[in-house]
């Protein structure tokens, strides 16, 4: 296909500033990242602040810009945020994507919708997308209603990647750490860490994410991907593989319930992403585990081993 106008939302955080440096690399896309902030990356080509809630601003920037893809990673990812104030939550995981369904329809663009694992309840994981969805908790319900909304709109092209545990390094003063950067901080300062042993989930590094979603707009695909790490681990056993690969010492990790963590907002235990479609349909190919978490450690300027 022709290099093609890419708007991505949510440029400042973990996910959208993957997005942008993989953009980047596109040779001939014009991409326009936007977010609510100031640029989180002043070198990646052109940056506009917009929010997803504002319907005008949301097609002046259709009109301005004409894009030919969305890529929506706007939005509220923390679950204890979506149980507290649940009508925040939809507002921008759910309202935000009909305004952005119903702007990529008039104006002839395809629309990609990172979504999360949460979206299943976690009794049979991984799952893969043809598994009938099941949240438990707000943050999924919200997630699902999403995909939902993408379903229903007159909206044809567009995408679900599904992903679960997102992790990388982010430029800038990013407020929210990632669970593997948490780990790095908390061991690295020789503070104890409590984790679940229960939960599974398939940990996905942000470059890896941006591949695939950048592959589902390059093969003009439609319809719902898993795009997440190939390896199902507890979240415990992540704790212990982030000691090993930063150095760390694994004897301040303690196993504990994700009851006993999350007393007020559920999560799926057995959850995680089977991810053959994406393999087959879009060429995707994760890093291993160990080498993502490699790549972190290079890209936090940790790359000489004690």
């Amino acid at each position: 296909m022709l290099p093609p106008r890419l708007l991505i939302t949510g440029a400042n955080g973990l996910v959208g500033q993957a997005l942008v440096r993989a953009a980047a690399r596109w040779p001939g896309a014009d991409v326009l990242a936007t977010g609510r902030g100031p640029a989180a990356l002043h070198d990646r080509g052109g940056y506009a602040r917009l929010d997803v809630l504002d319907a005008d601003a949301v097609e002046r920037v259709f009109q301005d810009f004409a894009p030919d893809a969305v890529l929506h990673a706007a939005g509220v990812a923390q679950v204890e945020a979506c149980e507290a104030d649940r009508q925040a939550c939809w507002a921008l995981n759910v309202d935000a994507v009909v305004t952005l369904a119903a702007a990529c329809d008039r104006h002839g663009a395809r629309l990609v919708l990172p979504s999360t694992d949460f979206v299943f309840d976690g009794l049979a994981g991984p799952y893969a997308e043809a598994d009938r969805p099941a949240p438990i908790n707000a943050y999924g319900r919200s997630k699902l209603a999403a995909e939902n909304a993408l379903r229903t709109s007159r909206l044809t092209e567009w995408a679900v990647a599904r992903t679960t545990m997102v992790f990388g390094v982010p430029a800038g003063d990013e407020p929210r750490l990632d669970v593997v950067r948490w780990l790095v901080r908390e061991l690295g300062a020789g503070r104890p860490v409590r984790v679940a042993a229960d939960q599974l989930r398939t940990p996905t590094y942000d470059a890896d994410l941006a591949d695939g979603m950048l592959r589902i707009v390059r093969f003009r695909r439609t319809g719902v991907f898993h795009v997440s790490g190939r390896e199902q681990v507890s979240v415990l056993d992540l704790a212990h593989r982030v000691a090993e690969s930063f150095d760390l010492d694994a004897s301040l990790i303690s196993a504990t319930t994700t009851a006993e963590l999350h007393p007020g907002a559920p999560r799926p235990l057995r959850a995680g992403l089977l991810i053959l479609r994406a393999e087959t349909e879009l060429g995707y190919r994760p890093r291993p585990l160990e080498a993502s978490l490699d790549a972190v450690r290079d890209r936090l300027g940790l790359n000489e081993r004690v």
